[in-house]
This record gives C-alpha cells, structure tokens and sequence, in this order.
C-alpha cells in the first residue's frame, strides 16, 4: 500500500487528526484528499503530505482510510467509497469522527464484512494533548496496532464500548467548550479585580491545567475542593457563591443537553 492512512476531508479537527498521523507514520506515508482543487496545493504544503486528486485515489491506496466531515455527509462519503473498498484485495479499515454515527450506521452505508472505526476527538488533539476514544468492529490486529499509534500522535487514547461513544464525545469532546467559557470568565473576574486580561487568563488557564494534573495523577476532585477551602477563607465564599448560582446542575444540564444531541446527529 502506497500510504498507512487516507483523510476524506481536512476541516480543522481533520487537519488536527491529519497531522497527528503524520507525526506517527511520517508525511510520505499519508494522503489527505479535500474537493477543492485551489485547496491541494496548501494541504501539501502545510502537512507534507500527498493530496490525490480523488477521494478513490486516496482510498484504494490505504490500509486505514478516515472519514473527516460533518454527521450529515457522511453517509454520502461512505456510499461513494463502498465500491472501491469492496474491490480491495487488502481490506482497508474505514474510520468516521463524526459525531452521532454509529458503527451499525457506517455498516449499512458500506457493507457487512467492511472493517469499522469509529473515533471521538477532542480539539486538544491540535496541540497533541487530545482525548481520543475509539470503537471498533471487525478490524484486524495489525489495523487496530496502526490505528493507537496514529491515535497516540494525537493525545491519550481510551478504547470504549461503543454504545458510550455518544456519552464519552460528550464528556471529552464537547466540554472543551465549557472549559474555556470556566476560563473566560475566571479572567473576567480577575480583570475587574485589576488584573490585565493577558495575566487573568493566564493566571486561570494555569490553575485549570494544574488541577486536571493532579486529579489524573489521582487526586479527587472533592478533595482538591476541600483543600483550597480554608476554614472562613476566600475560596469558601467564593465556592458558596457558585453552589448559590447552580454551577454543578448547570455544568451537568449542558453535558447532558450534549449527549442528547450527539446521540441524534447520526
């Protein structure tokens, strides 16, 4: 096979995902086809990888073969390259990143001995910091084997069952999104405070990034709580303040609000 890996599309978490690959398995081994030919130029250019003229090309020609767009056009993608898959003499494992598309979905748009991947990431996976979840269904050793290494290019990688997929892209995928809303306002609170915005949102980011280090180190989230808290302190009335906003029903209403909607996209 000509390359490892193909990418169907290249959005901005596809060239995240993309150049994660080319860090595992080395630029001339991965090839990113976008419909746009004023595009191609560019994809060679910033990736140093292969931008074939069709998504065909790309696809007859690698072992691992990801799907890179948005829920709704994915079932046209997958029925486009159904046929050239099939034809393969090599089966190659087709990935979606899609949220909401499920593997049972991929196999009715494909067909039922085609090897299946589905894959969450998270935005982090620009900085190769990413959480990346992954499901598979008929997939050879050797192709799961490729698939963690291009995935640990990207970040840390958790296999999980698929019917958790929806819950897990919720947990690690969407709350990006309200992790930086936590940030932003932290620093708007230090701004009023006096701070520049530059040093606020410094100064918050930097507490969060610590935080999550310790609990993945271990520690319990309550416990950390407990611990800054000092008795008649500053932090336990800023903690009363949140609980009196319903900060952790709010949190836990947005997740949920999420997952719903992640399990409906497919």
């Amino acid at each position: 096979m000509k390359y490892d890996i193909a990418f169907i599309g290249v959005g901005k978490m596809g060239g995240a995902v993309c150049a994660g690959a080319c860090r595992a398995f080395g630029p001339e081994r991965v090839a990113a086809f976008v419909r746009d030919p004023a595009r191609r130029p560019a994809i060679r250019e910033q990736y140093g990888c292969a931008a074939p003229d069709t998504a065909a090309e790309a696809s007859r020609e690698a072992g691992i073969v990801v799907l890179c767009m948005k829920p709704h056009q994915i079932k046209a993608a997958a029925e486009e390259l159904a046929p050239v898959l099939a034809a393969r003499e090599t089966p190659a494992a087709l990935v979606s990143i899609a949220a909401g598309v499920t593997l049972a979905k991929l196999r009715e748009y494909t067909s039922p001995s085609q090897p299946l991947v589905r894959v969450m990431p998270n935005l982090p996976a620009l900085i190769g910091r990413g959480m990346m979840l992954w499901a598979a269904e008929g997939v050879s050793e050797e192709a799961e084997a490729a698939v963690v290494r291009w995935l640990e290019a990207c970040g840390e990688v958790r296999r999980i069952e698929e019917k958790l997929m929806d819950a897990g892209s919720a947990t690690a995928a969407c709350s990006p999104a309200f992790a930086a809303m936590f940030i932003e306002a932290l620093a708007d609170g230090g701004v009023l405070a006096g701070l520049s915005r530059a040093d606020a949102t410094a100064l918050a980011a930097a507490a969060l990034e610590g935080t999550a280090a310790m609990v993945l180190a271990g520690s319990e989230p309550a416990k950390i709580k407990d611990d800054v808290c000092s008795p008649g302190g500053s932090t336990i009335e800023g903690v009363l303040k949140l609980e009196q906003a319903g900060m952790r029903a709010a949190v836990t209403d947005a997740l949920i609000a999420s997952w719903r909607r992640s399990s409906e996209l497919g």
